[in-house]
């Protein structure tokens, strides 16, 4: 089944308010913007495997996406990032004001939508997505504290951490809501929950590797932007654990001062991430979170027949160019 057509068809003919036209034209603007629908389409799916229509779990599929697009406003004017999927971002076009409430109203208006979800487990699941955005913000929180801390004083534990609480909870909050409203018991609920986390960490490694090693005319930007920001990342920390003498002297100026030109740090931040193996590492990385999600979809207790779905929802996410 077409969950992704399914999902924007429903978001197409969602009401929103016309007025104050400042507040929702963004909203609107935000959530037309396109993507993979990768939260909603892996709820519906998850949702379809146990039974349940797109009907009786399309509430809980439009609530996640907009709380997830609500977070985006607050990114991007935080970053101060100009371009979200080569258009405007929403801070930029309207305003750090209009960024900041329509991010606001679009959370309110994904907690509304999720009480539309009837099922016997509403509480549980209103439950699950309320922890679920406290976690990000915890995560959003340590990432923010990254920025301050010297690149040799983080963690590769704490990165993954913190990109666990950024991105993957919610990844596997869709993935726990769908089977909880079909009505599949607790062990497979939390079965779903760990499947869809790891594949999320998967994703996020990933993406730090394509913004190295990517293919730019697929990823959609140039290569090392997270080395000229000095974003702590995988590949970075994992060569900071590693790098000696002049390379380690080097690695760390570059990211930490950044006084060169940014062409220069990145092209030998890069060179040192080559000559220290680094991109195997985290291929290496990639591969063992998606073994382990593997690991807990073979524990799903169903047919290979109902399930495939979702292991074709984790083929599709992690299969992108390298």
């Amino acid at each position: 089944m077409d969950y992704r057509s399914l999902f924007n068809e429903a978001l197409k003919n969602e009401p929103f308010p016309a007025h104050p036209e400042g507040l929702y034209e963004p909203i609107r603007y935000t959530l037309e913007g396109g993507g993979k629908r990768v939260r909603p389409v892996l709820l519906l799916t998850a949702a379809g495997i146990y039974g349940a229509s797109p009907e009786e779990a399309m509430p809980a599929a439009m609530a996640i996406e907009t709380y997830h697009n609500s977070t985006l406003l607050h990114d991007d004017l935080m970053d101060r990032a100009d371009l979200r999927h080569a258009k405007e971002t929403v801070w930029k076009k309207w305003g750090t004001n209009t960024a900041v409430l329509s991010g606001d109203t679009m959370l309110m208006l994904a907690l509304r939508k999720l009480q539309e979800c009837r099922c016997e487990r509403q509480q549980e699941i209103a439950r699950l997505f309320i922890d679920t955005i406290i976690e990000i913000c915890e995560g959003q929180q340590m990432d923010m504290n990254f920025e301050t801390q010297k690149a040799d004083e983080t963690a590769i534990s704490e990165y993954l951490e913190m990109i666990r609480l950024k991105t993957s909870v919610l990844v596997a909050c869709a993935a726990k809501a769908g089977g909880m409203i079909a009505g599949a018991d607790e062990e497979d609920c939390n079965l779903l929950y760990a499947f869809a986390e790891k594949v999320g960490l998967a994703f996020q490694l990933q993406d730090d590797m394509l913004d190295v090693w990517g293919d730019a005319s697929v990823f959609g930007k140039a290569n090392g932007g997270d080395i000229a920001c000095g974003k702590k990342t995988y590949p970075l920390l994992t060569a900071v654990s590693l790098a000696t003498g002049e390379d380690r002297k080097a690695l760390l100026a570059d990211i930490d001062e950044r006084k060169a030109p940014e062409a220069e740090r990145i092209s030998r931040v890069t060179a040192i991430y080559d000559r220290l193996g680094v991109r195997k590492l985290c291929e290496q990385a990639v591969s063992a979170y998606y073994d382990e999600a593997r690991a807990f979809y073979n524990l799903l207790p169903l047919p290979d027949e109902r399930k495939s779905p979702l292991w074709q929802w984790a083929e599709a996410l992690l299969g992108r160019k390298r």
